[in-house]
This record gives structure tokens, C-alpha cells and sequence, in this order.
């Protein structure tokens, strides 16, 4: 199995940082390759829960993630499916002292068809890059939700 993992810090509190990480209307912003959400079943991002989500033209197609693990304010495992990988996607949420936020998003996956060689070279660079590109659009979606919470506590219309 192939294992990619990236993390990043961003402004808390721990519930807002989280809160939009499982927004699965606001997913499309910021989740490389998340097209609509298809089908959802159960309470989202509760264990047990399953989502089908499509990805745009050229993508992974359908996507299936059922929630095996869940725990509010600390993470989530999704266990993934597409019609060339099934995986593990573990999310956690962090409380630094300074009052930032620690997010780690791991994937571990294997082809369903493919080689080892394929999985390295290909398949291992790409998903970094999702999973890279994924946590800076969560960055600026998480700062602009500041720049907003702000505004409003200001009184700005």
C-alpha cells in the first residue's frame, strides 16, 4: 500500500477549522478533483455515513467515502473508492498553543489494477500534489471564513 501525507497550520478554533473541512457544499472550493456530491447517506461526517461524489470531466469519476472512524474535534478515517484506487484518507485536527490549528490529511492506497513501478512514478506524485493543492485552497477558504467572522463581529454589513 502507497502512502502520501501533508499538513498544515491555519488559524483556529479547532470547531471552525473542522467544521468547514466536512462541509461537503463548500468541499467543491477546495477538495482537488470534487465535483458534486451524488448520494449521501447517514449523518455526514459521523461513522457510517457514505458519500458518492462525481469529480469533473477527465477526473476520478465516481467516488465513494464511507466514514469508519469519527471523532468531533480530532478527526475522521474515510475509507475511499474509485474505479482505479481504494484507500484510507485519516484527517486530524490539532490544538497548538499559539492557537493555530494542526491538519494532517494521510492517504494510503493501492491500485486495483497497475504495478508497483506505475504506483511510484505516477500515481504516489500525483495524489501529493492533490492532496497539496487540496490543503492550500482549505487555507485560503479557512482564511477568508476569518476575514468574514471579522467583518461581522465589526458590524460590517
Amino acid at each position: 500500500m502507497a502512502r502520501v501525507s501533508r499538513t498544515i497550520d491555519l488559524p483556529g478554533p479547532i470547531s471552525a477549522t473542522e467544521d468547514l473541512w466536512y462541509d461537503l457544499r463548500r468541499r467543491r472550493s477546495f477538495f482537488d478533483g470534487f465535483g458534486i456530491v451524488a448520494k449521501l447517506e447517514g449523518p455526514w461526517p459521523q461513522r457510517g455515513a457514505r458519500v458518492l461524489w462525481d469529480s469533473p470531466p477527465q477526473g476520478r469519476g465516481r467516488v465513494a467515502e464511507t466514514v469508519e472512524a469519527y471523532e468531533a474535534r480530532s478527526g475522521q478515517t474515510v475509507v475511499f473508492e474509485d474505479e482505479k484506487l481504494r484507500g484510507t484518507q485519516r484527517t486530524t485536527f490539532v490544538a497548538a498553543a499559539d492557537g493555530q490549528v494542526r491538519v494532517t490529511v494521510a492517504l494510503d492506497w493501492s491500485l486495483k489494477e497497475g504495478n508497483a513501478v506505475t504506483d511510484w512514478v505516477f500515481v504516489r506524485r500525483a495524489m501529493g500534489e492533490s492532496l497539496r493543492q487540496t490543503l492550500v485552497r482549505y487555507r485560503i477558504e479557512r482564511l477568508a471564513d476569518l476575514d468574514d467572522e471579522r467583518a461581522s463581529a465589526a458590524g460590517a454589513p
